[in-house]
């Protein structure tokens, strides 16, 4: 059987970076644990707009903090950085791009 597909939200990443492993408690570590908090409270165009705009906010170099703070690979924020930019109409309401996921179940076994 299938596993069902649930809303669930994810725990946060830990951020490992240099200055949270130095001074945990520090502006900047909040900061980091605010922006995982986030990540993981959203479904995933929302994870990947929301970072795409804090990198792009960010500027140089913030595609690659991010992903070190986040855990997320580089290419989801970058993508998501460009979903934003283009403002795509059609992928408004959708959470993944057509045809994108997991296939059905009676795809994979018809008639069963």
């Amino acid at each position: 059987m299938a596993k069902a597909h649930t809303n669930e939200a994810r725990s946060p990443h830990r951020c490992d970076c240099p200055i949270c492993r130095e001074q945990p408690n520090g502006v900047i570590a909040c900061e980091h644990q605010a922006i995982n908090y986030l990540v993981a409270s959203v479904d995933e165009r929302n994870r990947r707009l929301l970072l795409g705009f804090l990198a792009h906010r960010q500027g140089r170099g913030g595609i690659s903090q991010l992903a070190r703070i986040t855990g997320l690979d580089r290419n989801t924020i970058a993508r998501g950085r460009c979903e934003l930019l283009q403002g795509d109409p059609t992928t408004i309401g959708r959470v993944r791009r057509s045809g994108a996921g997991r296939k059905r179940a009676e795809a994979h076994a018809p008639g069963s």
